[in-house]
């Protein structure tokens, strides 16, 4: 398979500067470095960036925890991910941060670019929130406190009451004060901007199926235009760690999310800047010069964050004069053994606890590719399947083509290899070079990797029937021998050019081991010539040990123990809904009759957004399939990003009362799970369940 050069820039979303790489993180990233390290393979020109998200409240408010500045912790959380990445051989052009003065410059110019046009993109109008006379702020609701107005508990948020449960208004504390000075708060307005993502709808309806998205994105997009879209606040108030918005005075930072994207931008110009190339920038992010040089940009993505990517992301582009992407390639989340990654089951494991303890990257590379579709499906870290397949693969299968040919052609024939002479089976795995390329190119990776393990198999069933162990007994085969083994270690070094984008630490051992230098795509058309010499074999991976697997799971395991407080945590995600203040020690039996009274629906999330002025709830809304939607408010705010949310299925409760909140209707109970552990967990149905489906 031929085809002319490309010049393409790939990106993977940016991971939050906020905590540690886990393996949930490196799905992403090892799919990304494969298809990049194919692409340069077949001689494109390629340019992978990446940087650090560094802004938001998460990370001012860590850093102000730790006692240190935002610049520091993001200083530190850096060098931190740039190890990790380089670890697991994740071979970034450039990686870089958000905070820094290129992504200011192309944030500033897309904003400014948005808020000039006629009609603008940009409005503003006022927002309702508290503010602390004496700090000069404005408070979310985690800074306000006070006395519950149900049962008196002191020092309770301003949004619900973590002792009896009951939720309400800050205004409706008694002895409300701010935890920042202590005074009193008051209730000012203040201005918000938005971005006017409704009015860019006829645009995106025709982008997003002009083959950008995969078919089941393009598809999400829609449900999400028949929700109707929603202006997007993009601003938030000082004090806030991100850029400035322009000609406001300091007093409004860009949300988190607006500059985030453009971080992509951002690495890009100070890539090029450091190569000596900056005049050529343009060339892959203006919107008329990337179309002469006619350029790609192909982005990585979580289906968690499509929204952004596919709706926001590309509609503030093509509206400020830059290029938009020329594809989106959207992945499942990972579980573990079937599950969402625990703490408490030591599933939640970090990408340092996994080389600490496994030790190989490529082992979990391999595995992660094997199991990639190109599909928005989750995949599955089975850690048992995960021990099989890598020691049966890559050291039974693969290793042991070279292991079992290579002794004899270093001790026989002073390393010197025979010409290669045609045949079907060699002239098969020759051929497979232009589908393995087109499944890489798909990034159906599993796909390709099962083609190559069939031209593995058919390899050591090879050397099985010639048995060159007993051909080295007799000296009347010798001719023989050489033969066989240099066919042997020329099938495996074809296998390593397929292999090489998964495993290019091995690749480069057995570049080394061949003498050869580095192997491209191309060179799978070509043998090794006759007297070839290569190196002394020395053992290329060992199995992996199932003890150090079980060691890993037992050391990120944690022990869960009762909160030091009194009080209970929430136990599902409308904490803030029909609480009686009664505390139940004890689970009581109920009837079936009893439990036949609830109307549990599957419900598929159509939206979710931040609620202002409250500091726990988000506002979901669901379709159950009955003809029209729903809003839910749910106390999920602390666990999920909304984004995340998004195209989600789940369980609510349809038959629970509605209830009048100071923010709207709430119109059910979205299910969720906890323990005595951190974290809140939204139940999901299985694959398969629709809409209201009835839970029984």
């Amino acid at each position: 398979m031929t085809e002319s050069k490309r010049r393409i820039l790939v990106t993977s979303a940016l991971p939050y500067a906020n905590g540690s790489i886990h393996l949930g993180h490196l799905v992403e990233y090892i799919q990304t470095d494969v298809w990049v390290r194919f692409q340069k393979m077949r001689g494109h020109e390629v340019h992978y960036v990446c940087a650090d998200d560094n802004h938001g409240t998460p990370i001012m408010l860590r850093a102000d925890s730790e006692g240190i500045t935002p610049e520091q912790l993001i200083a530190r959380v850096y060098e931190e991910h740039k190890r990790d990445f380089a670890d697991f051989l994740v071979e970034f052009d450039n990686y870089h941060q958000t905070h820094s003065p290129e992504t200011r410059a192309y944030a500033e110019d897309i904003y400014r670019k948005l808020r000039d046009r006629r009609p603008s993109l940009i409005a503003t109008r006022s927002v309702e929130q508290f503010y602390d006379p004496v700090k000069e702020m404005f408070l979310p609701d985690r800074y306000i406190k006070g006395e519950c107005p149900r049962c008196g508990a002191k020092d309770q948020y301003g949004d619900s009451c973590e002792v009896c449960g009951a939720t309400y208004a800050p205004t409706d504390l008694k002895n409300p004060y701010s935890s920042v000075s202590g005074a009193a708060p008051v209730r000012r307005e203040s201005e918000h901007y938005f971005f006017r993502l409704g009015d860019c709808e006829a645009f995106l309806r025709g982008w997003t199926r002009s083959g950008t998205l995969q078919e089941e994105a393009a598809n999400k997009m829609q449900e999400w235009f028949a929700a109707g879209l929603n202006d997007w606040d993009i601003s938030r108030d000082a004090p806030y760690f991100g850029f400035e918005i322009p000609d406001t005075g300091g007093r409004k930072y860009f949300y988190v999310w607006l500059d985030a994207p453009i971080g992509y931008f951002g690495s890009f110009r100070h890539y090029f800047e450091r190569i000596g190339r900056a005049g050529e920038v343009d060339d892959f992010v203006d919107k008329e010069r990337a179309a002469t040089a006619g350029t790609e940009m192909v982005h990585f993505i979580g289906k968690d964050i499509l929204y952004f990517h596919a709706l926001f992301w590309p509609a503030m582009l093509e509206h400020s004069g830059y290029r938009t992407p020329t594809r989106i390639n959207a992945h499942g989340f990972l579980t573990v053994n079937g599950e969402k990654m625990s703490k408490s089951r030591g599933t939640f494991i970090t990408a340092r606890s996994f080389l600490d303890h496994v030790a190989n990257p490529e082992y979990l590379r391999y595995y992660y590719a094997a199991k990639l579709n190109g599909t928005m499906e989750d995949v599955d870290l089975n850690l048992e399947d995960f021990v099989a397949r890598v020691n049966s693969d890559l050291i039974g299968k693969y290793i042991n083509i070279a292991s079992r040919c290579a002794g004899f052609i270093t001790r026989r024939f002073s390393g010197r290899l025979a010409g290669v002479v045609p045949n079907p089976m060699l002239n098969d795995l020759q051929s497979a070079a232009d589908s393995i390329a087109r499944h890489y190119e798909a990034r159906d990776y599993g796909r390709a990797l099962r083609e190559i393990m069939l031209h593995t198999d058919d390899a050591n069933q090879f050397i099985d029937r010639v048995k060159p162990w007993e051909l080295a007994r007799r000296p009347e085969t010798e001719r023989e021998l050489l033969r066989v083994c240099s066919e042997g270690l020329n099938i495996f070094r074809l296998l390593t050019i397929y292999l090489k984008p998964v495993l290019p630490g091995l690749a480069a051992s057995v570049e080394s081991f061949l003498s050869v230098p580095a192997l491209r795509w191309p060179d799978a058309r070509v043998w090794l010539p006759a007297d070839h010499r290569i190196q002394e074999y020395k053992h290329l991976m060992t199995r992996i040990d199932p003890k150090a697997v079980a060691a890993m799971v037992a050391a990120n395991r944690e022990t869960l123990a009762p909160p030091k407080e009194g009080h209970s945590r929430q136990r599902h995600a409308e904490h803030q809904a029909h609480t009686d203040g009664n505390a139940v020690n004890e689970v009581g039996h109920v009837s079936i009759e009893d439990f036949g009274r609830l109307d549990l629906r599957v419900a598929r999330i159509l939206d979710a957004e931040h609620v202002e002025g409250a500091d726990k709830l988000l506002k979901i809304t669901v379709d159950v399939n009955e003809g029209r939607t729903r809003t839910i408010f749910a106390g999920i705010k602390s666990a999920y990003d909304p984004a995340t949310l998004i195209g989600r299925l789940t369980v609510i409760v349809a038959n629970l009362a509605p209830r009048k909140m100071r923010f709207g209707l709430s119109e059910g109970m979205v299910l969720a799970a906890s323990g005595n552990g951190p974290g809140i967990f939204i139940l999901s149905p299985d694959s398969g369940a629709e809409p209201g489906m009835k839970v029984r």
